[in-house]
């Protein structure tokens, strides 16, 4: 692949912005510039660095951010900053086949909800990480304004009926970690789901965090804000979970 269209596909602008950063001398390979925008690189694993700032090629993006309170997820925020802000511009840039460049986030966590979210460019990946039919589970820690009661918990296995669908939502698993504290799993995704279940059964939801996605964790070296990429091993094991 010529290094100006690798740049392109990493998002470090249009063709012609890529071509620009490599003869002005603004893209190193193993710390030598390369003059040459027509020059033949192999993709694949290649590390190199744009204006000083490392990258590393990936032919598709798939991410782990930890997501703050206070962000919205939405390329277009009413009232908060997007938690596209907290990513490097070139992941913002990258070009796909939609209307919308760069990496989306896989669902939606309200602007107070902190935790897991996975973001990527590869639209099969987002439908099946997305589609409820897949079955994905997302483990929510949730801090209750009244004390959790054994009656709830089973209410919520049983199923409890949202203002919006007669049919039940049920939880996949729920148990009680404190006294107003509970850990929820969930298999499918709706509007304020958490909050709206714990409502159905007479409780409040005052602090929501989603600590994990089917066989993945946050890790605790992950602080609030920061990205990482997702290995080899761990995009594997959710593609096998999501079966």
């Amino acid at each position: 692949m010529q290094l100006a269209d690798l740049l392109f596909t990493q998002g470090f602008g249009a063709r012609r912005t890529c071509a620009g950063l490599v003869q002005q001398g603004l893209v190193t390979i193993d710390g030598v510039a390369v003059a040459d925008a027509a020059a033949e690189v192999e993709p694949e694993g290649l590390h190199f660095c744009v204006q000083g700032k490392e990258w590393v090629y990936h032919a598709k993006a798939y991410l782990m951010l930890h997501k703050p309170a206070g962000y919205e997820c939405s390329q277009r925020p009413s009232a908060w900053p997007s938690i596209y802000t907290l990513l490097p511009s070139p992941l913002r840039q990258r070009p796909n086949k939609g209307s919308t460049p760069g990496v989306q986030a896989i669902g939606r966590l309200d602007q107070d909800t902190t935790g897991m979210l996975l973001m990527s460019d590869d639209g099969v990946f987002i439908h099946r990480m997305s589609s409820p039919k897949h079955h994905v589970p997302k483990i929510y820690e949730v801090d209750c304004a009244e004390p959790v009661t054994a009656p709830q918990l089973q209410q919520l296995l049983a199923g409890v009926v949202l203002d919006d669908d007669p049919k039940p939502v049920r939880a996949a698993a729920c148990e009680a970690t404190g006294s107003q504290a509970l850990r929820l799993t969930l298999t499918e995704g709706k509007y304020h789901q958490v909050k709206r279940m714990l409502a159905a059964v007479g409780n409040r939801v005052v602090g929501l965090h989603r600590s994990r996605i089917g066989p993945l964790e946050l890790p605790p070296d992950l602080a609030p804000g920061q990205w990482r990429w997702l290995s080899r091993e761990q995009l594997s094991a959710l593609l096998n979970r999501a079966q």
